[in-house]
């Protein structure tokens, strides 16, 4: 049964812009910017470094790519390069657009020629799912989309206990089979987001095309999900700061990087309400949105994997989700609770913000 927190928020009223955040129709800073639109810069940084960054809206966020390359002509050019390969894996993995090949696999519930790229993402997700014991699960889209539909009738009134209970028999990613090119679902009515996963997996791809252009000083910043290429020259690591779950710019912490990603999963994403009681982040167990956490960082190898994991713990408790980053490799989190507590796991180490 839903607990009564939930169910005492069913007749407040939500307007069309915060419905729009949930849809993914609105974006982090898509009311500023608008779509396509691209920012620049380039500024001489030091005596041998040119630094150039652009802007761009992708991933239905703010995408920023910033290089410290001797040739300002050579960092424009891989900056080009990184965007076109986020703006070709974007096409293939998004589930808003029609035409995507995620968006085939939902409708049709198989896709027989899956590009390689898509399948490992899938993989990935599944390997992710097992090592958190099922929290996290790409399946939650019937969910997801129960919730988004009765949001925009305009009603704020939460689905029925035993309708939720009805579309949790479609989610499980052990229900995916992965047959060589194939995609199938083994159940009618199921379908996938990749909003957990696949963004970090598209920074890791543009960092790819940056690093063979030769490119040893860079940071990408995808709506939270970083990755950075080496330092900022003269062993100057990458300062980080960790978003402010309430967005009133007071940072709770400040991390230093050289090649490793940081990727925060939070409430304040997307939502439902203004309260954040219902938000983009489900628990495939009992269909509703985890109240324990604000936001959760977490430091990793690849942004991949920072993306996964920093989702993956938003639904664990604090004690739980530290034991699990704790048992990973190269891997560290700071979990914030609703109250504001803070939970570091071993080897996070903050800097002075």
């Amino acid at each position: 049964m839903i607990r009564e927190s939930y169910r005492s928020m069913k007749h407040r009223y939500i307007d069309r812009r915060d419905f729009l955040k949930i849809s993914g129709i609105v974006s982090l800073g898509l009311t500023t910017c608008p779509i396509g639109a691209s920012i620049a810069e380039a500024v001489k940084f030091d005596r041998k470094l040119y630094k150039v960054s652009k802007s761009r809206t992708g991933m239905g966020t703010i995408v920023s790519i910033t290089v410290l390359d001797p040739s300002k002509d050579q960092a424009e050019e891989a900056i080009a390069m990184a965007f076109e390969e986020i703006g070709r894996l974007t096409k293939m993995m998004s589930r808003y657009d029609p035409i995507t090949p995620l968006s085939q696999l939902n409708r049709d519930g198989f896709l027989k020629e899956s590009p390689p790229e898509l399948t490992f993402v899938i993989k990935k997700s599944m390997y992710y799912h097992q090592i958190n014991n099922g929290l996290f699960d790409i399946t939650v889209k019937p969910v997801l989309d129960l919730f988004a539909k009765s949001f925009k009738a305009q009603k704020n009134l939460l689905p029925s206990d035993s309708k939720i209970s009805e579309l949790l028999e479609l989610v499980n990613a052990r229900l995916i089979s992965l047959n060589g090119k194939t995609i199938l679902f083994k159940k009618d009515g199921m379908g996938i987001t990749l909003d957990g996963i696949a963004k970090g997996f598209i920074v890791d791809k543009a960092v790819e095309k940056l690093m063979k252009q030769g490119i040893k000083h860079a940071l990408i910043n995808a709506g939270g999900d970083i990755r950075t290429i080496g330092d900022k020259g003269n062993n100057r690591p990458w300062k980080i700061a960790i978003e402010d779950p309430k967005k009133k710019k007071n940072y709770p912490d400040m991390v230093a990087i050289t090649n490793r990603s940081v990727a925060t999963s939070g409430n304040y994403e997307v939502f439902f309400n203004k309260e954040k009681i219902f938000h983009h982040i489900v628990n495939p167990k009992t269909g509703l949105s985890p109240l324990i956490n604000a936001s959760v960082s977490v430091q990793a190898p690849t942004a991949m994997e920072a993306d996964a994991l920093s989702t993956a713990l938003f639904i664990l408790d604090p004690a739980q989700g530290t034991r699990l980053i704790n048992s990973l490799p190269n891997c560290q989190s700071l979990m914030i609770t609703r109250n504001q507590k803070k939970i570091k796991s071993h080897g996070w180490q903050s800097i002075r913000i």
